[in-house]
């Protein structure tokens, strides 16, 4: 088992930059395919970005690639989320969360899927204004 916790969120204005950080506790950090997820007022939970655990291969939602990374500190168990010249839609209470195994076939085709996941943090507020 693992425990995730979120820090970071706040309050942002589009253009600038902000970084949330992902602590894990518990089993070890590189045991999970980790995730970032958000979940804006009224909205589903949405996927914003995962990396893989042995390959640390990284996966992006088309609305965030070349704006965000995922820097992932493996001595520090931490994986961040660094969000640059963010929009005011990006507006979410957004969430780490752990996966065991993506899918059946553990494959990265399933890395948007929140169902995949079986761990979450407590999420942490983001608010970008203009």
């Amino acid at each position: 088992q693992v425990q995730l916790v979120e820090s970071g969120g706040g309050l942002v204005q589009t253009g600038g930059s902000l970084r949330l950080s992902c602590a894990a506790s518990g089993r070890t950090f590189s045991s999970y395919h980790m995730g970032w997820f958000r979940q804006g007022p009224g909205k589903e939970r949405e996927f914003v970005a995962a990396m893989s655990r042995i390959a640390l291969r990284t996966y992006y939602t088309d609305s965030v690639k070349g704006r965000f990374t995922i820097p992932r500190d493996s001595a520090k168990n931490t994986l961040d989320l660094e969000m640059n010249s963010p929009k005011r839609e990006n507006t979410a209470v957004y969430y780490c969360a752990a996966a065991r195994r993506w899918g059946v076939a553990d494959s990265g085709s399933y890395a948007s899927r929140p169902a995949e996941y079986d761990y979450w943090g407590q999420g942490t507020q983001v608010t970008v204004s203009s």
